[in-house]
């Protein structure tokens, strides 16, 4: 019989832990393969972390209700069956010894003249962080433990191979930190305050106090942190849609008839968008240390509304080879999926590109915040029904059009402001010149 340790899976490239919300298996129970073992819920979806095998739960190293880390044990199963691979999408692998992962220091290695652009695939074991670090889930625990979050812990230095934080890294930073703290107060770092536990502090008037849940202190987090991270910058566009708005009413019942589909405006603007990204390609990257990694993939984010109110950001795949019908399914199942409180993982992995449509609430224009570790998101505005001035070569004329205006916050680290507005510009063009005699 073989034991096989089931570990937290990798939900994301932002997520670097996940909370247990129930057991479903307690130690004696069987299991069989792709059978439910636990819930476990992160700021981005809630998920069932089945199991990969027949067999037997020996036991259950969390509770409920607990963090845990990416790549920790949480569970051991035992059973006859061969140990799956432990390929990065695996939720259920075998972690090497963390105390001999860490103390054991890795034989140096000679620099290379011209180092690989690229960071090595993580295994199981391994967390990556947005910057593209790799922490083992010892270094994690340590983090946690010690109240060390994300950013900082990113400017640790590592003393292990290419880099890496080791657990020596880490106990000698602590200890200093404590030193630190204790000979002068640590001033608190932007954002702090608000996301500090709740002091004894009394309140003038009639006020009502709402303690945050769990995902909205996880969001929370996560703005003050992009925040931290990337120098925001937001320019404003405006486009007239008037052709896109007139064909969309025009052939949205046939659509439906036809491909079994509603027609919304986010597949079009999102087909402009990515026509843009191919001719602006930094656009579509992320920043690493000194490099700018940028994607060949075109993954477009899109922020959909969930049951509680939250925004959740599913992710379209490769949206550059699907053609409008195609984007129009995608669009579709995602919206459905989160409004149903059904997302998967890999629903909301992997986006480089973020459009939100904060034209639905009603919004003219929204000042959007970067969705870690991409470098732009683009907003889209209410479209309004405006007198315009119309130059034709009779003359100028007024008249009734469709407008809308256009938001992107871009990192101002690698995307200056005349390659942001010369985007932001080229998807209002894009928008504009829409053919509306365009066949379905």
């Amino acid at each position: 019989m073989a034991i096989i340790d089931m570990t937290m899976p990798k939900m994301g490239e932002s997520i670097m832990e996940a909370t247990i919300l129930r057991w479903h298996k307690k130690p004696g129970d069987p299991v069989k393969a792709d059978e439910t073992v636990l819930e476990i819920a992160t700021d981005k979806v809630d998920s069932e972390v089945p199991s990969l095998v027949n067999g037997e739960v020996t036991e259950v190293l969390f509770n409920e209700n607990d963090v845990v880390p990416v790549g920790t044990v949480i569970a051991r199963i035992s059973s006859a069956e061969e140990i799956p691979g432990t390929g990065e999408e695996d939720l259920s692998l075998l972690l090497p010894d963390e105390e001999g992962e860490d103390t054991a220091e890795p034989a140096p290695v000679q620099e290379e003249e011209h180092p690989a652009i690229q960071p090595e695939t993580p295994t199981g074991s391994e967390r990556e962080s947005g910057a593209g670090r790799f922490y083992s889930p010892l270094v994690l625990t340590i983090a946690r433990n010690e109240g060390i979050p994300m950013h900082e812990l990113e400017q640790i230095p590592g003393s292990g191979l290419e880099g890496r934080v080791t657990k020596k890294d880490m106990l000698e930073y602590v200890q200093h930190r404590k030193s630190a703290s204790a000979s002068q107060p640590k001033p608190p770092s932007p954002g702090s305050q608000e996301l500090a536990p709740a002091s004894e502090v009394t309140y003038a008037g009639n006020v009502e106090i709402i303690e945050m849940d769990r995902m909205r202190r996880l969001i929370a987090e996560h703005m003050v942190h992009s925040k931290q991270v990337s120098p925001h910058v937001t320019s404003f566009s405006e486009a007239d849609v008037t052709n896109l708005v007139q064909w969309r009413d025009k052939v949205k019942g046939d659509f439906e008839k036809t491909e079994g589909e509603k027609l919304t405006f986010t597949p079009l603007f999102i087909s402009a968008i990515v026509r843009c990204i191919k001719r602006f390609p930094l656009i579509n990257s992320s920043v690493d240390g000194t490099r700018i990694v940028v994607k060949k993939d075109i993954n477009i984010g899109m922020a959909a509304a969930l049951p509680g109110g939250s925004l959740i950001v599913p992710v379209i795949k490769n949206a550059d080879t699907l053609n409008l019908v195609g984007l129009a399914r995608q669009v579709n199942h995602l919206a459905q999926a989160a409004r149903q409180g059904q997302l998967k993982p890999d629903d909301t992995r992997d986006g480089t590109f973020t459009m939100t449509n904060v034209g639905t609430f009603g919004s003219l224009a929204g000042t959007p915040i970067i969705n870690q570790p991409q470098v732009a998101i683009l907003a889209v505005g209410a479209i309004r029904k405006r007198p315009m001035v119309l130059e034709t070569p009779q003359g100028d004329s007024i008249a009734i059009r469709h407008m809308m205006y256009l938001s992107m916050s871009y990192d101002h680290r690698i995307i200056d402001g005349s390659l942001g507005a010369t985007f932001l510009a080229a998807v209002a063009r894009e928008l504009e010149q829409f053919d509306g005699e365009k066949a379905l």
